[in-house]
C-alpha cells in the first residue's frame, strides 16, 4: 500500500500522558475516514534525553500508520509490562489511543 499524502494544515489532538511522573503532551492526527495519520510525543524539557527519545519513537511510528498499519499493531510492538501495560511513554500513548 503507498502511503497517503497528508494535507499541509490539519488538526489533531493533544492529549496529556504521564509515565514515571514526567509528562507527555501527544500530538494525533487523523485521516478524514478516522484513522490515526501521525503521532507526536514530546516533554515540556525540550531537548533533553527522555524528549528526543520520545520523539523519535513517535516519528518513527507515523510512517508505519501513514501507510494504514493499525495503531494496535505499533502497539503491540513496543515493550510492555507483565500486566501488558505500556512500560515507556510511547507505549502510554499508543495505550491511551486504544482506549
Amino acid at each position: 500500500m503507498t502511503r497517503q499524502r497528508l494535507p499541509n494544515r490539519r488538526g489533531h489532538e493533544l492529549p496529556n500522558v504521564e509515565h514515571d511522573g514526567i509528562r507527555y503532551t501527544a500530538g494525533v492526527g487523523g485521516f478524514a475516514d478516522g484513522g490515526v495519520s501521525d503521532i507526536f510525543l514530546n516533554t515540556a524539557k525540550r531537548g533533553t534525553a527522555l524528549d528526543v527519545n520520545a520523539h523519535a519513537a513517535a516519528v518513527a511510528a507515523s510512517p508505519l500508520v501513514q501507510h494504514r498499519c493499525p495503531v494496535d499493531t505499533v502497539r503491540q510492538g513496543v515493550t510492555r509490562n507483565s500486566d501488558g501495560s505500556g512500560s515507556g511513554p510511547f507505549a502510554r500513548a499508543l495505550d491511551l489511543l486504544m482506549e
